[in-house]
């Protein structure tokens, strides 16, 4: 029994790299604390130091999180995190994401990093350059912890801080509404990369704009050229862009919801099939190990075979439930000019017209494009589909879980009293 189990226990589903990526991260918060206390003295920065890092790293951990990244990505953005402002303390502003991520490249080979995710690293940092454009969604991740606070009840007083720093670093006041006009094009002109920044921020993002709209003041004609072109150009049409906004929240609101609802569901449905993997797959050799070392044993200890059939029995079970919740189901794949029209038919699920010529589901699909009442009927349809497999997935995947735990609990037991009372 002792082999069976040894067999069991080196069975992973999970590729464990050799680099143990939250080991090397620990690493990492004491060295910037002491790259910026030695370098502290060669530049007075107010507004990226350590408490913003801090903020940022916070933010990139958040995010990741409802991503649910791997080990290996997940370093990936916090490390970019921790690195993406050292460049500061270099003296310049100008160039800083470079030097950053040069800095951070330099520590982590030092670290045995290997050479791809040192790459993924440094990208996600020069994903933070004005204005940003980043391509990966570990580069999204980043870029958008970095300006995170644009869409917090923090963001005022950051901005304070900003300007407070530029000052510093100019020798020179600017006039509070010039750095205004400047904040408010900033603010009109950044968006989130992610999903769910834009679902959870741009709303408060907005108000923090409208404030700064509300307290600009259209500067004097004598004084107009002393501002750049672009800060006094925006808020001139702040009006209409609010407006503008303010008809099109609802409908970006709603179409980030959709989203970010069918991405969520996506994720949870590959977690499920992954589980079901697992457990298939673990049950399985389970058997053929019961099978290989015990069933050639059954003959001369007929006291086996209680034991044995128990775990056999639970292991199959196990496998037909697992296989149950990851067993497709598929309609027809056929829909009417009926159900198009009464809007009863989801166009966007392929189990309703894979059978179906192109023209027919063309003609539906233009209704629907036309009808923003039936497209939104369908994609609230589609979530709640989407719904109602995963509840019978995970239902399915529970019941073969449990089976599993119960079966080797009792299997153990069984072959405990056996070997105990009947080993001869």
């Amino acid at each position: 029994m002792s082999k069976l189990f040894s067999q069991v226990i080196v069975i992973s589903p999970v590729n464990i790299s050799n680099m143990d990526y939250n080991l090397v991260l620990k690493t990492i918060p004491p060295y910037i604390a002491s790259y910026v206390e030695t370098h502290a003295l060669k530049v007075q920065l107010v507004y990226h130091n350590m408490l913003h890092t801090e903020q940022v790293v916070e933010a990139a951990k958040q995010i990741g999180n409802h991503y649910q990244l791997n080990d290996h990505d997940f370093f990936v953005v916090v490390a970019a995190a921790w690195f993406h402002d050292l460049g500061y303390y270099s003296g310049e502003s100008e160039g800083h994401e470079a030097k950053g991520a040069g800095i951070a490249a330099a520590f982590l080979i030092q670290q045995g990093v290997e050479e791809q995710t040192i790459a993924e690293v440094k990208g996600c940092i020069l994903a933070t350059q004005m204005p940003q454009n980043p391509q990966t969604l570990l580069e999204k991740i980043v870029s958008d912890a970095d300006l995170f606070h644009f869409g917090t009840d923090e963001f005022p007083e950051r901005n304070k801080l900003m300007r407070k720093e530029y000052e510093i670093a100019m020798h020179s006041e600017i006039d509070k509404n010039e750095w205004r006009a400047r904040t408010i094009h900033l603010l009109q002109t950044h968006q989130y990369h992610t999903d769910y920044c834009q679902l959870l921020l741009n709303d408060k993002k907005q108000e923090n704009l409208d404030r700064l709209l509300k307290k600009y003041k259209e500067p004097k004609p004598g004084k107009a050229n002393e501002q750049p072109v672009e800060a006094v150009t925006a808020p001139v049409l702040n009006d209409k862009i609010t407006d503008r906004k303010k008809e099109e929240k609802p409908t970006r609101g709603i179409e980030t919801m959709f989203r970010v609802a069918s991405a969520n569901h996506q994720r949870l449905s590959d977690m499920a099939d992954s589980k079901a993997n697992i457990m298939i797959s673990v049950n399985a050799i389970i058997i053929s190990v019961v099978i290989g070392f015990v069933g050639r044993k059954l003959e001369a200890t007929q006291e086996m075979l209680a034991p044995t059939m128990l775990l056999l029995i639970g292991c199959v079970t196990a496998i037909i439930f697992a296989v149950l919740a990851t067993r497709p189901k598929i309609p027809g794949g056929y829909f009417t000019p009926e159900q198009v029209d009464n809007k009863t038919v989801n166009l966007l699920f392929f189990g309703n017209f894979y059978n179906m010529n192109y023209e027919s589901y063309y003609e539906g699909m233009k209704k629907l494009m036309a009808d923003s009442e039936f497209l939104y009927a369908s994609l609230t349809r589609d979530i709640h589909s989407q719904g109602k497999v995963l509840g019978t997935k995970y239902k399915l995947l529970r019941i073969s879980y449990t089976i599993f735990m119960f079966t080797l609990i009792i299997s153990v037991l069984a072959f405990g009293i056996t070997f105990t009372f009947f080993d001869k």
